[in-house]
């Protein structure tokens, strides 16, 4: 159940007016009173003889009995109360009493007061009801509703279990805000999967997505063919943007604009700003490079740009593990650009669940820890190198590194669950659960055809080699040998370390340091997450071939060098500069 307050009003009638009418679009039905401050109160959706005046006049009795100068400039309260989509639809009564506990909460009509606000509630979907009020009470002065928003969500939490309906996590002020019912009805009218808002909010998710500068991201926006504009000073120095959907007009055939700070908190021109700015303890050089890290070579196309991104991933996932509130949060938040970067440039397959791990990380990416941005470069460079590496066309080496990084995606995207636990960020917590469960299903998707092929050349080996192998892994790893032989993705594990042995690297010595790095145990398939961590960290190419092999082997040195976020010793005390 989501409780709402509105901005306080001046016209108890005009409210009046929208609440019994039919609404923007059509939407209003039936449009009655559930309750009120007087049982005998008119109801002019009722009662042919009751009219808007009638009722508006009976609740601004309180407020025109004040002499003029004391009379509030803004009197009236509204509150909208929402039940969720797959709750039951309550009757009459239930609203009503629900109506009655909120208004009580809020200090608008505390229990047992009779100098108490007056107010109705009304009732005109199936799915919510308003409330309206005076803030005069009966008695001449004004209600005490300060944090009357935090009132009627804790309230909301108990009459959830009282009458049974869908849990929700108390809010934080955090969350992008929701559409109206009036944009989910024109959406629906207009045949629309979604409503314009929370397109536009993806697509400028997308645009700013390791973008490097203001012009860079007004660009993407209007590549995306979105509408601009801009709010400029005097000066001529910017001040902010809206932007709106070409198709998405009001009645007067306008384009319907929304501002980025009510697409999303972290969408607004001064919030987008922060994300290409540099850390204060950090200086630059003199050009205005990063003094602490070398030039990142070019990106040769999606497989690198994926390799890249995975190393810059790991990384990030030792900072949330192990650094401070503020570059952790920072992490975080840059881990969402990385996903609608992969969701942007994924192959058909992938597309679908991508976007809709995007989309659910997009509420785990901000909450009150402020992030300490600069220090989240990695991430950033990783969504800018996706973008620019264009999409993913065929299942090759560039489908395989799109395995790779998805399976890195889901450690991240899980530290980042357990660390808004950690912090009782609740809906935070477990948007970054749904999220992780949508890479999950992409992850198959995306992993079949490489592990089928690297399952193909394991079984291919002679019987002495998968011996050696099996040898191996019950050397490094005795306790959970047995498990691994007996997944699925053996015998492509038995095929990487082959792999790793005839470049000229020590399989026991990756093995070790690849299980060191991260427990296994609550992987789905921990053959699968060592045979990724292990060819990404060796440079071989994600499938077994040898015209993707001479093309790693250009890119050895640089493959994974992605800038570093900060260096924090991961459990071990390993350097996390260095591979997954």
């Amino acid at each position: 159940m989501i409780p709402r307050v509105h901005a306080s009003g001046r016209r108890t009638i005009g409210l009046l007016h929208y609440l019994y009418g039919p609404g923007t679009h059509e939407e209003h039905t039936d449009s009655h009173l559930v309750a009120a401050w007087d049982s005998l109160a008119p109801d002019p959706g009722r009662d042919s003889d009751a009219t808007y005046g009638d009722l508006q006049r009976l609740l601004d009795q309180p407020v025109n009995a004040l002499p003029k100068n004391r009379r509030p400039a803004e009197h009236v309260w509204h509150l909208s109360v929402r039940a969720a989509p797959e709750d039951p639809v309550l009757s009459d009564e239930q609203w009503g009493e629900i109506a009655r506990r909120m208004v009580a909460a809020t200090g608008i009509a505390p229990d047992g007061d009779d100098a108490a606000c007056r107010w109705a509630a009304i009732r005109h979907a199936d799915d919510h009801i308003h409330i309206i009020a005076t803030v005069v009470r009966e008695d001449g002065r004004q209600a005490r509703i300060r944090q009357d928003g935090k009132r009627s969500q804790a309230e909301a939490r108990v009459i959830e279990i009282d009458y049974g309906l869908r849990r929700l996590a108390t809010g934080d002020g955090t969350a992008a805000r929701r559409p109206t019912s009036a944009e989910r009805h024109k959406a629906q009218r207009e045949g629309r999967e979604r409503t314009a808002r929370e397109e536009l909010r993806e697509s400028v998710r997308r645009a700013v997505a390791g973008a490097a500068s203001t012009d860079e991201f007004f660009d993407r926006l209007a590549a995306a063919g979105l509408l601009i504009r801009k709010r400029l000073a005097p000066s001529g120095d910017l001040l902010g943007y809206k932007v709106a959907l070409p198709d998405d007009r009001n009645k007067d055939g306008e384009p319907v604009f929304y501002s980025g700070s009510k697409l999303a908190p972290d969408l607004s021109l001064p919030r987008v700003r922060e994300r290409w700015s540099r850390p204060s303890e950090t200086p630059t050089a003199i050009d205005g490079s990063w003094p602490d890290q070398p030039a990142l070579p070019p990106v040769t196309g999606p497989a690198f740009a994926r390799r890249r991104a995975a190393a810059a991933t790991w990384q990030a996932l030792l900072v949330i593990d192990h650094g401070d509130d503020g570059t952790a949060a920072a992490q975080i938040a840059a881990t969402g650009e990385v996903l609608d970067a992969l969701a942007k440039t994924s192959a058909a397959h992938t597309r679908a669940e991508l976007r809709e791990a995007a989309s659910a990380f997009e509420r785990a990416s901000r909450s009150h820890v402020k992030a300490v941005r600069g220090h989240d470069r990695g991430l950033r460079q990783a969504a800018r190198d996706l973008v620019h590496s264009g999409p993913v066309l065929g299942r090759g080496e560039d489908g395989a590194c799109t395995a790779m990084l998805i399976d890195m995606a889901v450690f991240v995207v899980t530290a980042a669950a357990k660390w808004h636990a950690r912090k009782h960020h609740t809906q935070q917590a477990t948007a970054a659960q749904q999220a992780a469960e949508h890479l999950r299903a992409a992850y198959q998707a995306a992993s079949v055809q490489p592990m089928t092929a690297l399952s193909q050349r394991g079984r291919r080996l002679t019987q002495r080699v998968r011996q050696q192998q099996a040898n191996l892994l019950h050397q490094v790893l005795p306790e959970l040998a047995d498990q691994i032989q007996a997944e699925s993705g053996w015998p492509a594990l038995a095929a990487t370390l082959d792999d790793a042995r005839r470049a000229g690297h020590d399989p026991a010595a990756l093995l070790t340091e690849a299980t060191a790095r991260r427990e296994l145990r609550s992987a789905g398939s921990m053959s699968d997450v060592l045979v990724w961590r292990l060819r990404r960290s060796a440079h071989l190419p994600a499938l077994p071939d040898d015209r993707n092999a001479t093309a790693l082997r250009a890119n050895r040195h640089t493959s994974h060098s992605a800038p570093t976020t900060q260096s924090v010793p991961g459990p071990t005390g390993n350097d996390p500069r260095r591979g997954r």
